[in-house]
């Protein structure tokens, strides 16, 4: 069975191995085994658990209710309904993160609709006459 070091799956994954040690010291890596010197060797599924842990970190979940998935996957069957609301859970999160980056999006598309109006005409007076936008200059 292939093993990576710490350097080679924080390249993988973008990471530092400080966030990796960091990690593990939480609880986040109880299957990572070690060599007798106390290095850390990494398996294809430790990296598939981290890939899992960035996508949860990504959605704002913090480090603790984490460590509370980390556990229910270890304790097996009997927490699959708890890793199926959680994962519910974030689905409606990140459903609400996009929403609010799709409004995000559309005053951002509207401003360049906006400013290359104004490059276009070489003056933001067009604005005053038109209702593409606010004749607010930022």
């Amino acid at each position: 069975m292939k093993t990576y070091s710490i350097s080679e799956v924080a390249k993988e994954l973008n990471l530092t191995p400080y966030t990796l040690r960091y990690y593990d010291k939480e609880g986040l890596l109880p299957l990572v085994e070690r060599t007798p010197s106390g290095t850390r060797l990494f398996k294809e599924s430790d990296v598939a658990a981290l890939k899992i842990i960035e996508c949860l970190k990504s959605t704002g979940m913090p480090i603790k209710e984490i460590k509370n998935f980390i556990d229910w996957c270890s304790d097996g069957d009997s927490t699959l309904q708890q890793r199926y609301d959680m994962f519910m859970e974030r689905k409606a999160t990140v459903e609400a993160q996009m929403e609010e980056l799709k409004k995000t999006m559309e005053v951002i598309e509207h401003k360049c609709v906006y400013y290359k109006t104004a490059l276009d005409a070489g003056t933001e007076d067009i604005h005053k006459k038109s209702k593409i936008g606010i004749s607010v200059t930022n």
